[in-house]
């Protein structure tokens, strides 16, 4: 009985030992499969870090465009905004001059003439009086004058 007991035993170290060798070379394969997996990892994580670099660098060129854009923007805003006020100064100074060369047209006209009806905007104003020949010659005198004086053209 010692020596079927002793067989049995040895018996049954000697599956044990097949499954653990089998076991073993199970994984082996799985092992073998994550090495190869990790190299395609690898590369993956490589492929990831190069388009993060090449995002990064887009993403500092873009806000240095918009830096740019900004800029730009914002003088040529300024640009438009003075010239806006220098025309407004330009459209007040030419109403002054249509005002003036109105006076002077009125003041050189005949007495007799026949008076145009006047705009609406002049609607508002009081009709200038009549002025003999000598009264007018002297009032488109003065209007000249004024424009003169006011630094633009004469003529």
């Amino acid at each position: 009985m010692n020596h079927s007991l002793g067989v049995a035993i040895e018996s049954l170290v000697a599956v044990l030992l097949l499954v653990t060798i089998g076991y073993c070379m199970l994984l082996n394969n799985r092992l073998k499969r994550l090495r190869s997996d990790e190299h395609s990892l690898k590369a993956v994580i490589a492929e990831l870090i190069t388009a993060t670099e090449i995002a990064e660098r887009a993403i500092g060129g873009l806000k240095h465009a918009v830096r740019d854009v900004n800029e730009n923007l914002g003088n040529q805003l300024a640009a438009a905004t003075s010239m806006s006020e220098h025309l407004k100064r330009q459209l007040g100074e030419c109403d002054q001059v249509v005002r003036r060369l109105s006076k002077i047209t009125i003041a050189a006209r005949p007495q007799g003439a026949v008076e145009p009806e006047p705009e609406p905007a002049a609607a508002t104003r009081p009709p200038p009086p009549r002025a003999s020949s000598a009264r007018a010659v002297a009032a488109a005198a003065q209007a000249f004058s004024e424009r003169r004086r006011s630094g633009g053209l004469a003529a």
